[in-house]
């Protein structure tokens, strides 16, 4: 991508280097846990950690110099967020709404949350309860080497997916979805999950479409290394991988050939109207 001369957002609390002690409930092997059950089934992490009661951990300013690359990676995405926050303003005001842009915060090991204390090891997420995007960026390194997934575009396809969340419950969509679930068996529930991040990959095609338009922003290759992780982040790709074979009715972010497929139709119309994975079937999307 190009980024040179590109601003950074403002709307960033950076929190790398403070240690958080947990108050009890959750121990190490369960954040861990918290983390394979997201990567893999999509379980919101925050969810966990409420039902365990790891809640009010303390945080401590610790002894912390991140790397060059890591710093890098922390102006990229900076970069990214205020790319963001220029394309959804200018979409929102363009249909009589107004945007509210996320706040994104960098931690690294352990943050703590509105809800309680994540780990690392849950990979980025979005909180509606703080209107946050929480991210370690050892992510996209764990991202080359887990699962082969690596390159600028593929990074923030990353943060625009977590965005395009905050855009759902700036809608109304994200809270709808969540009041469908109530009562539902966790079959259905998954099917409405999946619907979510189908939308959310929708998003962030929209986004890169309109970055690109409005600052010529992608260079050649970018889309493939977007459609790259997204093909490696469906559920059927990441069940195979960890059990060798799949469930379908566990599944709640999409198959790997949807997720590419919503991120790039998002980024071909760039028309966020086209991007409704809520009214059509469920063998549609």
């Amino acid at each position: 991508m190009n980024l040179e001369g590109r601003r950074q957002s403002t709307n960033v609390d950076d929190r790398r280097g403070r240690s958080v002690s947990k108050a009890g409930g959750l121990g190490l092997g369960g954040i861990i846990l918290a983390g394979i059950l997201y990567l893999v089934f999509g379980i919101n992490p925050t969810e966990i950690i409420e039902q365990t009661g790891a809640i009010g951990g303390t945080q401590v300013e610790t002894d912390y110099t991140p790397s060059a690359e890591e710093e890098a990676l922390a102006v990229f995405s900076k970069q990214i967020l205020a790319g963001t926050e220029d394309v959804w303003t200018k979409i929102f005001k363009a249909n009589g709404l107004t945007y509210e842009p996320p706040r994104l915060v960098l931690y690294n090991d352990y943050v703590q949350t509105s809800t309680g204390t994540a780990s690392a090891s849950t990979g980025p997420f979005y909180s509606s309860a703080d209107q946050t995007v929480y991210l370690d960026l050892s992510f996209f390194t764990s991202m080359k080497k887990q699962i082969g997934a690596d390159g600028d575009f593929a990074y923030a396809y990353v943060i625009a997916h977590e965005v395009g969340h905050h855009v759902q419950y700036l809608l109304g969509t994200l809270q709808d979805a969540h009041n469908q679930m109530r009562g539902k068996s966790e079959k259905e529930s998954n099917k409405i999950s999946v619907r979510l991040e189908l939308q959310a990959d929708f998003y962030a095609g929209v986004w890169a479409h309109h970055d690109n338009k409005m600052f010529s922003s992608l260079e050649e290759g970018d889309l493939e290394e977007g459609l790259t992780v997204a093909s490696k982040i469906g559920d059927d790709y990441l069940q195979r991988k960890a059990y060798g074979y799949t469930v379908p009715d566990a599944f709640n972010h999409g198959t790997s050939e949807q997720r590419a497929r919503w991120l790039k139709k998002g980024f071909q119309t760039g028309n966020p109207a086209q991007g409704d994975t809520f009214s059509i079937s469920y063998n549609q999307l």
